[in-house]
């Protein structure tokens, strides 16, 4: 039979109990990442859009690299937002 050993309480990790992000470097790397997200997804969009049925990159891979770089688009506006709002609250 395999005994667990007991799960401890307190932490066992080097990281402070009241570790914090470095919220000027996200607000940094989200506004920047923002726009050339949004850049990337538009390009590839209208490279997939003007790219022959059969050419070297597929639509379907100009297609995917274009949603891919939405959802980066996406999540780093989230991250702005949200950065923003904790910035507003805690400084």
């Amino acid at each position: 039979m395999r005994t667990t050993t007991p799960r401890r309480p307190w932490r066992s990790g080097t990281e402070p109990a009241t570790a914090r992000s470095d919220l000027k470097l996200r607000y940094l790397l989200s506004l920047t990442f923002t726009p050339l997200f949004a850049l990337a997804t538009a390009g590839f969009a209208i490279w997939a859009a003007a790219s022959p049925a059969n050419g070297a990159p597929s639509r379907g891979t100009l297609t995917g690299f274009a949603v891919a770089c939405g959802l980066l688009t996406l999540f780093a506006t989230v991250d702005l937002i949200v950065v923003i709002r904790r910035r507003r609250t805690e400084l």
